[in-house]
């Protein structure tokens, strides 16, 4: 391998390293508590028997520990069944628990070394391919969203390049980018594009909830593709991070709730729509190969990925990662709903409320997975509590178009390298460039 392919594939590698840690870093802890059901894939037929093993752990050795206590409950639900439990050799196992209809039933185990408390949990899957979705299909919903896409085709592009030679090198050119969207705005993102003869496939990377700024998806233009990064705020990606942590804690704080009462108005109407503008400046790229276009991201970005899809027909493919926004009202029916967990907690006194409700139909990701139409690539595991898998099974199960799901049940809320190297094999598969 000469110098420049030897720091090329270097180059590539550390990209994907950096661009799979940043869907969330795999958490490690002092004291390591393991919970897992008693069988090897997690998942059960309702009625069946699940039992809990438990391994309280440090450096993979049994150490004294105080107050170890249990509760087994539906996931984001009260408690079952909650109590002490004693370890033998640092190990110990629940009593059997089942559930009744299709679910998610969770173990959490909480012990205390040093004064300081630790948490561990555990996931059985009972029959989650039957989980339907308690969110309704607005009458209208195909009608209010082809409105809103007719109302951001009269508005002009009107894109702004700005060339980032600290960014590029002898392979890419990468440029900060922003372009009009509705309601006199602009989203903002990097794109990078590859160097060479010939036109290429492209991918649009949306983001997971927060604001911060974003440095462009690198390692998949060093092997072949167009990639465009966006952020979702109207505001530019490439300012200092003190920036977006006061906005985070100032305007753009509970962005996820604004005027949520209004389907018009609701914050992710300019969000959705800022997706697909997204989609017209990649077509419009003439290094674009004019046919493979991809979208993909996890938990809001994981949302933004189908609801992009099936909102436009230009994407062919699709990669999400445990989708936020679905089934978000599954809380006012007794079970668990998707972030950002409207009508639970603190947030039900505030939103439920008869327009909310009939707001969030228009936006929840259960809606658009009915009509999708676009193949795609699912992975997630089943201790999730940010997106609860409840909710992501709503939507998963209403997609009628082809889907691949590739699950590693002892994920959380993070993934694994492992699932990152399936999502981009999986897209450059389709897209083309093997």
């Amino acid at each position: 391998m000469n110098l420049n392919k030897k720091s090329l594939f270097l180059l590539w590698i550390f990209s994907i390293c950096i661009i799979e840690f940043s869907l969330a870093q795999i958490p490690r802890q002092y004291l390591d508590i393991t919970v897992a059901p008693d069988r090897t894939d997690w998942t059960y037929k309702t009625g069946e028997d699940v039992e809990f093993f438990i391994s309280v752990t440090q450096s993979g050795v049994p150490v004294p520990v105080e107050n170890v206590r249990f509760a087994v409950m539906e996931e984001k639900m009260n408690p079952l069944k909650e109590g002490s439990i004693s370890l033998k050799d640092g190990k110990s196992k629940t009593q059997k628990f089942t559930m009744k209809k299709p679910g998610f039933l969770r173990c959490e185990v909480y012990a205390t070394i040093d004064g300081k408390e630790y948490k561990g949990l555990g996931t059985a899957a009972f029959e989650p391919e039957k989980i339907k979705p308690t969110v309704k299909m607005p009458v209208d919903f195909n009608s209010f969203w082809d409105g809103a896409k007719a109302e951001l085709a009269q508005i002009p592009m009107d894109y702004m390049m700005t060339h980032l030679p600290e960014k590029s090198s002898q392979h890419i050119d990468v440029y900060h980018v922003s372009f009009q969207n509705i309601r006199n705005s602009r989203i903002y993102g990097i794109l990078s594009v590859p160097k060479g003869e010939g036109k290429f496939p492209a991918i649009l990377s949306v983001p997971g909830a927060g604001i911060r700024p974003y440095g462009g998806d690198i390692g998949k233009s060093l092997r072949g593709a167009i990639t465009l990064q966006i952020g979702i705020h109207g505001i530019p990606v490439d300012m200092p991070q003190e920036v977006y942590s006061n906005l985070a804690s100032g305007g753009l704080s509970g962005y996820m709730h604004i005027n949520n009462q209004n389907k018009d108005l609701y914050y992710y109407k300019r969000v959705y729509l800022g997706c697909v503008r997204a989609v017209d400046f990649l077509v419009s790229l003439p290094q674009y190969d004019g046919e493979n276009l991809a979208v993909q991201g996890g938990s809001q970005g994981g949302a933004l990925a189908i609801t992009t899809a099936a909102l436009d027909s230009r994407i062919k493919y699709l990669a999400a990662v445990y989708p936020a926004l679905s089934d978000m009202t599954g809380y006012l029916n007794g079970r668990a709903g998707g972030w950002p967990h409207v009508f639970a907690g603190q947030n039900l006194k505030y939103y439920d409320r008869p327009e909310v409700i009939e707001t969030l139909a228009y936006y929840d990701v259960v809606n658009f997975a009915r009509i999708l139409q676009t193949p795609g690539f699912y992975t997630w595991g089943f201790n999730d509590e940010t997106c609860p898998p409840t909710s992501f099974y709503s939507a998963y199960n209403e997609i009628k178009a082809p889907k691949e799901v590739f699950i590693v049940p002892e994920t959380g809320h993070w993934t694994y390298p492992e699932q990152g190297k399936k999502i981009e094999d999986w897209l450059f598969g389709k897209l083309g460039k093997n």
